[in-house]
């Protein structure tokens, strides 16, 4: 049965065959087929007036780099937009990536359940970050959040924009074939997920932990709470 929610996406990048690669296996593709998911990939490239297609230049004031051109990506905002789109740009500056922000973006903060939490239709532009960064007028003027996979180099925004799109995903009822498997999951309740295991139950001499084969649901959980603290820790 196909999804009556929807979570659009469109992402402008300078290497989109990469993206949509990438976005033909796995959840992606599993939450276009469910309806879940509008994705849609740009090259920025399609918006420049240069007669080489160019969108970046120098710097200002000399410096390391080339920077991406305001322009382009201003035109491209105003093809996409819609009356509630959140425009998300890359950067090695903004908010660390996490589940709560994910959420925060995705559901209603303000909700505890997320099968009540999600409202309305979501639509985001995402602005894969290339060169030496984007003209800073960008990220005063065009970007509602700045989001940052970590704190490490990257050749550009394309892995940050599949992995914010994975997160958010995820998120999205009818997405996940258990819905319960996402409450279990990492950094859900801000604990990491407790150790797992499957046949055989040994191997090697390596055993599987004996509560585990009991059956004893009431002992298996309070094992798997304690091994979760304690991974957390």
């Amino acid at each position: 049965m196909k999804n009556t929610r929807r979570l659009k996406i469109d992402i402008l990048t300078i290497f989109p065959e990469a993206i949509a690669e990438f976005a033909k296996f796995g959840i992606y593709r599993i939450a276009c087929e469910k309806g879940a998911l509008e994705l849609n990939i740009h090259n920025i490239r399609d918006w420049s007036d240069d007669k080489h297609r160019r969108i970046d230049d120098r710097p200002f004031g000399g410096g390391a780099g080339m920077l991406m051109k305001i322009e382009p990506i201003y035109k491209a905002l105003e093809s996409l937009k819609e009356d509630k789109t959140e425009v998300i740009i890359t950067t090695p500056t903004g908010r660390t990536w996490t589940q709560e922000f994910a959420k925060e973006l995705v559901l209603d903060a303000d909700k505890a359940e997320r099968t009540a939490s999600w409202a309305d239709d979501k639509h985001f532009v995402i602005i894969a970050g290339h060169y030496e960064g984007v003209d800073h007028r960008v990220h005063e003027h065009l970007v509602d959040h700045e989001i940052s996979v970590g704190e490490y180099v990257l050749s550009g925004g394309e892995l940050p924009a599949l992995l914010i799109v994975d997160t958010m995903v995820r998120l999205v009822p009818g997405v996940l074939g258990n819905e319960k498997s996402l409450e279990e999951e990492s950094f859900e309740d801000g604990k990491l997920e407790y150790p797992q295991y499957t046949r055989p139950a040994e191997f090697r001499g390596w055993k599987v932990p004996e509560v585990l084969l009991t059956g004893h649901h009431a002992d298996i959980k309070r094992w798997r709470d304690r091994l979760s603290r304690k991974k957390t820790v």
